[in-house]
Formats: C-alpha cells, sequence, structure tokens
C-alpha cells in the first residue's frame, strides 16, 4: 500500500530525503514563504528564495505570470524542464502549494512539496544557512497553459446549484460566515463584501494537516471531505482569499485523494467579493 495511502506519494518528500539531495545537481529546492522575510533569516542550503508578492504572480494585471515570465522566473533560480523541483515554506506550505499549483499549471512534470515545511525542517533542528546559493540560469521552456487545474470567476458562478458541482471554501469560518474580510493577520487583503460563495462547504484548510505539519492519512482526509459531500465523482472547486491556501487543499484533493477533477479558483474570494452581480451568502450579521 502506498505511504498513508495516498493515491499519489511520489508528489511528498520527507525532509530526510531533502537532506540525502541537498548536492543532488537535479534536484531544485525552492522555499516560498508567507513571511517574505523569512528566507533570509535562514533557509534550506542550496534552496532558491522566491517572494510570492513579486515572483509567483502578475501584480499589475492581479493573475498568474504570463508564459514568459514564468519561463524567466524558472530561469533565473536554475530550473531545467529534467529539474525536480521541491517546494516548501512556512505556515505548512501555503505558497509553497500555491507555487507547485503553478508549475503543473505551465506543464511542468517533476514538482514536489516537502512534507512538513519549513516548520519540520526547523523542529528537527535541521541546519539552516543564510547564504544564497550560486545560480546558473537555465533556459526553461514552458509548456501551455493547462487550464484543467484551473478555474475562472465565469466558470464558477455556471456551475452554483449544479449537483454534479462541489465548493470548498477553505477559510476560517470566521471569513466564511462574513463576520471577517480577510484573515486575521491579513485584514488589509480584504474584498468590497464578505461571506462565501452559495452553496460552498467551509473546510479549513488546516484541517488536512497533523500538529508536525505534516499532511494527515489518507483516511482520515477522506472522512473530512466526505462528511460534507465532497467526494470524488464531482467537479471540486477550491477557493481561499487570493489562492494559496486553495492550492494546499486542490494538492490534497487531486494528488493525496486521487479525486480526478479539481480545480483551483485562484481568484478567489478577493475576485469573488468585489466583482459586480454575483450572489454570495452572508450568515453573520454586525449589530
Amino acid at each position: 500500500m502506498a505511504a498513508d495511502g495516498y493515491a499519489h506519494p511520489e508528489v511528498l518528500v520527507e525532509t530526510d530525503w531533502v537532506a540525502q539531495h541537498l548536492n543532488d545537481e537535479k534536484v531544485k529546492i525552492v522555499e516560498v514563504d508567507v513571511d517574505t522575510t523569512m528566507y533570509d533569516t535562514g533557509h534550506i542550503a542550496g534552496a532558491v528564495g522566491w517572494n510570492w508578492e513579486r515572483d509567483t504572480q502578475d501584480t499589475l494585471r492581479r493573475d498568474l505570470l504570463s508564459k514568459p515570465a514564468y519561463e524567466d522566473l524558472l530561469s533565473r533560480s536554475g530550473i531545467a524542464n529534467s529539474s525536480t523541483v521541491v517546494f516548501y515554506g512556512d505556515s505548512n506550505n501555503w505558497f509553497a502549494a500555491y507555487a507547485f499549483w503553478m508549475l503543473k499549471y505551465y506543464g511542468h512534470s517533476k514538482v514536489r512539496l516537502m512534507n512538513g515545511g519549513r516548520k519540520k525542517w526547523v523542529d528537527e533542528h535541521r541546519p539552516l544557512t543564510i547564504e544564497r546559493p550560486s545560480v546558473t540560469r537555465t533556459s526553461y521552456k514552458g509548456c501551455h497553459a493547462d487550464a484543467a487545474v484551473r478555474a475562472r470567476l465565469t466558470f464558477v458562478e455556471a456551475g452554483l446549484g449544479q449537483p454534479d458541482r462541489a465548493l470548498v471554501d477553505v477559510r476560517s469560518p470566521k471569513e466564511f460566515t462574513g463576520e471577517l474580510f480577510a484573515p486575521e493577520n491579513r485584514p488589509q487583503e480584504g474584498a468590497q463584501r464578505s461571506g462565501h460563495i452559495p452553496g460552498a462547504h467551509n473546510i479549513p484548510w488546516g484541517l488536512a494537516v497533523q500538529d508536525d505539519g505534516t499532511f494527515k492519512p489518507a483516511d482520515s482526509l477522506r472522512q473530512l471531505y466526505e462528511a460534507q459531500g465532497v467526494t470524488a465523482d464531482k467537479d471540486v472547486i477550491a477557493y481561499c482569499r487570493i489562492g494559496e491556501r486553495s492550492s494546499h487543499t486542490w494538492f490534497v484533493l487531486k494528488y493525496l485523494l486521487g479525486y480526478p477533477k479539481v480545480l483551483n479558483y485562484d481568484g478567489s474570494w478577493t475576485e469573488w467579493g468585489s466583482a459586480v452581480g454575483v450572489p454570495i451568502e452572508k450568515p453573520f450579521h454586525a449589530g
């Protein structure tokens, strides 16, 4: 049986595996943190640091990187088309999962997450360095974007109320009910309205991980989602605020549980909650 019953255990690597491949030229390690200052305080030797705010998105268009920008990012990070790319980060791999999703969107085949992320590496007292690696630029070439992993607003709206669709809102309960516009630690990144997309199931992303930051076994994960009707026979769409937490849940459903049809709505609540004419549900009313 596969490790912990996962459908695709090959997408996860443990900290021991990473430690054994630090000098493997075929393996490229990338740290992507919510706290963009974390990398400079110490990182895994040889790891490249990506700043999620400027490296993994087009801030002018509020969109994923264009294909040329994506190719430039991977090229200047020393990543070749044949490289095995291992992502890790803080907050139990929030933005590491987003980066994983981005690489899959542009067709990179060998992408992994370090199970437990930065927390597990540090908790195990493994070494960190403040030295930035010397990187040899490559000539990376991306594939055509894979629309099968990404949901857009019009697609989400067209499927509202359909029994063969399942929406998973992975935000905190207070964000889901509309009491909060954004996470408590990032109040500046909200939308015009609070609440959630009609019909969505609130299954916070953090319920998929254990205390040490590693993913729960498949049986526990399956029970978590199936208990709310999020089953493998449906088209499943995960969303959060800007797409990073929902990338984490997308990873769980697609790779650990093997759901065949899972999309990440990366526009998420900052788009839906500010769009004109789309419906919301808001159980919480102040006062």
